[in-house]
């Protein structure tokens, strides 16, 4: 079994500090200190791609830059490297998106996957025109995937449905290959609908919770899915030199900052948030740890993923290997500033579990990707 490993392109902005934003909060004013241009986010999507990740997660919101628009940019300044393009279903018609999806395997070469994301927030679904509520927007989810997946194997679709309709609808060129749809969220769908679940950074018996609930609705629709979780990580050569990292971005976090991201986060629709707040019980400082390695100081003052991985290389191997023991296959990671961090846990983590016959760089040693990208900036090893 060789694990697969995402890395995050920051389109809210990077920084030294940790930058806030999603599920209904403004990005913090840490995002401007490095601007998500094509230029940086491309350094860090050839980091990734030349130090083994296969794919980098886009993300979607008012919080940040459009998804689709600079994915499709930096997709031109890499070889290999997929993009898991995440996408609202209410904002778009599904025989568009498919076409979209379609035109994008084709001008990348097959390098588009993409993350479902219903919308957990009423009030920013509102400022985009879509007034549905969340239990709606996931029924709407459901219509929406089914007429994209039966244009994407070459079908024409009619459907009248309780909230998307078409007639006649088909797609002139269909993809090769077919996007890998990922999805995270507390519905059914995902089992009828997806091929990758993915849940946020909880404690192990909470994802394991989660991945036997789905994998059993899974069962009774006669499928099969892969498992994904989405981390932060800060991984150092020592413990001390990791948590002395967690704690400097800790100190970081001006109060008033905590108090007006905690309070917007508190009005979240979204099932996930709600469990990701209380993981910190909604903004204390204190008992931050709440698993071995796993640290909850991130959803301090960001939205959606909130838990990050400390420790040591060695530390964060183990606890890697403890969520694969769960079922978990994918690991979609990021860290602050994104571009040294990249290589931190690529040049800490990776080789640790290759060691061990868990990992193995999706290109070869003989075949990766030509473009390097020096790592310049960090602590020296």
């Amino acid at each position: 079994m060789s694990l697969t490993f995402h890395w995050f392109l920051p389109t809210n902005g990077d920084s030294r500090h940790v930058v806030g934003g999603g599920h209904g909060t403004p990005t913090t004013v840490s995002g401007s200190d490095r601007p998500p241009t094509v230029a940086y986010l491309s350094q860090i999507a050839r980091a990734a791609e030349a130090l083994g990740f296969v794919g980098a997660l886009t993300p979607t919101g008012a919080w940040c830059e459009d998804a689709w628009l600079p994915t499709a940019m930096v997709a031109q300044h890499t070889e290999r490297l997929k993009f898991l393009v995440a996408f609202r279903p209410g904002f778009v018609s599904p025989a568009l998106a498919a076409q979209m999806a379609s035109t994008f395997q084709r001008q990348s070469g097959g390098r588009l996957l993409l993350n479902v994301v219903t919308g957990g927030e009423s009030h920013e679904q509102r400022a985009y025109g879509d007034f549905l509520d969340k239990d709606a927007r996931y029924r709407r989810t459901g219509e929406f995937l089914q007429i994209v997946r039966e244009l994407w194997e070459g079908k024409s679709v009619d459907l009248h449905g309780e909230y998307l309709r078409v007639t006649d609808a088909t797609l002139a060129r269909v993809p090769d290959p077919i996007p890998e749809v990922y999805f995270g969220g507390s519905s059914p769908i995902a089992a009828r609908h997806v091929d990758v679940y993915l849940t946020w950074g909880e404690p192990p018996a909470q994802v394991a919770e989660k991945i036997a609930w789905i994998r059993k609705l899974a069962a009774k629709e006669g499928r099969t899915l892969r498992f994904g979780i989405r981390l932060h990580v800060i991984t150092r050569d020592t413990p001390e030199r990791a948590w002395a990292e967690a704690n400097r971005l800790l100190n970081g976090f001006d109060p008033e900052t905590v108090a007006s991201v905690q309070a917007g986060l508190a009005r979240s629709e979204s099932e996930g948030q709600q469990r990701m707040l209380a993981l910190h019980r909604g903004g204390s400082r204190d008992a931050l740890e709440i698993h071995p390695n796993l640290w909850a100081g991130i959803g301090l003052v960001r939205g959606g993923a909130g838990t990050a991985l400390v420790g040591s290389h060695d530390e964060v191997t183990e606890r890697i290997k403890e969520y694969a023991a769960l079922g978990i296959e994918e690991f979609v990671l990021s860290g602050y500033p994104h571009l040294e961090e990249v290589y931190w846990f690529g040049e800490g983590v990776l080789p640790r579990l290759q060691a061990q016959g868990l990992w193995q760089h999706p290109f070869g040693k003989q075949d990766a990707p030509s473009v390097q990208v020096p790592f310049a900036g960090a602590e020296s090893r």
